[in-house]
């Protein structure tokens, strides 16, 4: 694993005296030697073991060369050629490749020079994400400089940030911008890493829409400073529901949400979340089990889970049968003659059997992975807009009392 620091190289005005310097301010109120290029301070000190330096073709290359590190007269004519390029913003990486070796010495680690497009395009966008995808190794340590970036380029490395953790397993470290003041003439440096933090809560936030698993949260509340009272039950939650046991995960989140309502978290992007995670389960306060089931069903239908929502549909009608027969959801014999009971009636009722059947093979079928050899069910299974179209009308069924239906309920009762 290497530390590296990712910088670009602008242009800053220039005089009669060279490029505009700039004392960077820090904040614990330590201030720089006035630079052109905030990456050599940066460099000094962070003490990276690489140093990538990106700029464009019109990015002021001659200034590593000339301004703020004193290299003697080492690789004179090159430079000179470098300088009259620079002037001509035609600076190609043919000519950086054989310089960047002079820094070795002066800063002790390995230093890269890369020419990058403008990023006004897609395309041009994309190569700059594959060009730091090149200069980082997997499980590096990252420092970002986006200082002398174009306007635009902040939000791209955010982007690349966010791209380099998943491509290379990186880890960013933090993302610097100095931020020049025209009033006093010095640089506030600005630590920006909070957003990529921000970002990983939506990506928790969206993961957890996508298949209601709470466990996303767990790592993200530990690092805010969360306490065993909030993550516990939390965690507890997520297995229980993985399981489909609804009733436990019940119990766990009603722990965790009152412990939401009072927590006070290190990170901010934390306290703007938790509010929106509440809604999202605002469904535990539902008093029925069926209920609960129905929502799950109902929100894994809408993000395509058709396993879950097989698994939750028909969950949902076995215990609305045992509700109707008075058989407690943990009593499994009284469970199972409770559907023994109901199917046994179902033969009198022929539309009504024909969607508990189908919603009971698609369980089968789902829950074991087996293909059926003919029928319905495997022109469903083979078909997602069919099955999700047959899903939603199994859900309507349900949820509108048709599955099961109050006459054949009515018919079981008779029958015990």
């Amino acid at each position: 694993m290497t530390h590296t620091l990712i910088t670009f190289l602008g242009r800053s005005p220039r005089g009669e005296n060279g490029y505009r310097t700039t004392r960077y301010v820090f904040d614990n109120g330590s201030k720089s030697e006035p630079v052109a290029f905030f990456g050599w301070e940066l460099a000094k000190r962070l003490r990276p073991g690489r140093l990538v330096i990106l700029g464009t073709a019109g990015s002021m290359w001659d200034h590593l060369f000339e301004g703020d590190i004193d290299l003697g007269g080492e690789g004179e004519q090159q430079r000179i050629a470098l300088m009259e390029a620079v002037e001509a913003k035609a600076v190609d990486q043919a000519m950086l490749t054989p310089l960047a070796k002079l820094f070795a010495a002066p800063l002790g680690c390995d230093v890269r020079l890369r020419i990058i497009p403008y990023c006004r395009t897609p395309q041009e966008q994309s190569e700059l994400l594959r060009i730091l995808a090149e200069e980082v190794n997997k499980y590096d340590r990252i420092d970002l400089d986006v200082t002398h970036g174009f306007r635009h380029l902040p939000m791209l490395m955010l982007l690349a940030a966010m791209y380099l953790r998943l491509a290379r397993d990186a880890e960013i470290t933090s993302i610097w911008y100095g931020a020049f003041d025209p009033d006093t003439g010095n640089a506030p440096v600005m630590e920006l890493s909070g957003m990529l933090r921000f970002m990983d809560w939506l990506q928790a936030l969206q993961g957890f829409d996508k298949d209601g698993d709470y466990g996303v949260f767990v790592p993200l509340l530990e690092q805010s400073g969360a306490e065993d009272q909030l993550v516990k039950p939390l965690r507890r939650a997520a297995y229980f529901e993985n399981i489909l046991n609804v009733g436990e995960a019940t119990g766990e989140l009603r722990k965790a949400l009152r412990q939401m309502g009072n927590v006070r978290l290190d990170m901010p992007e934390a306290e703007l979340i938790l509010p929106v995670l509440r809604e999202r389960l605002a469904w535990v306060g539902e008093k029925k089990q069926f209920e609960k089931q129905i929502h799950l069903a109902r929100h894994a239908l809408d993000h395509e889970d058709y396993l879950r929502a097989v698994l939750y549909l028909f969950e949902a009608v076995i215990t609305r049968l045992c509700q109707q027969a008075q058989v407690g959801i943990h009593d499994f014999e009284g469970r199972e003659q409770a559907r023994k009971d109901y199917e046994q009636k179902l033969r009198a009722f022929p539309d009504e059997r024909d969607r508990y059947r189908l919603l009971k093979n698609l369980r089968n079928q789902v829950a074991h992975g087996t293909r059926p050899s003919k029928g319905d069910v495997q022109k469903v299974l083979l078909d997602g807009e069919r099955m999700r179209e047959t899903l939603k009308m199994l859900l309507q069924a349900v949820e509108g009392g048709d599955l099961p239906s109050a006459k054949v309920l009515q018919s079981s009762r008779e029958l015990r």
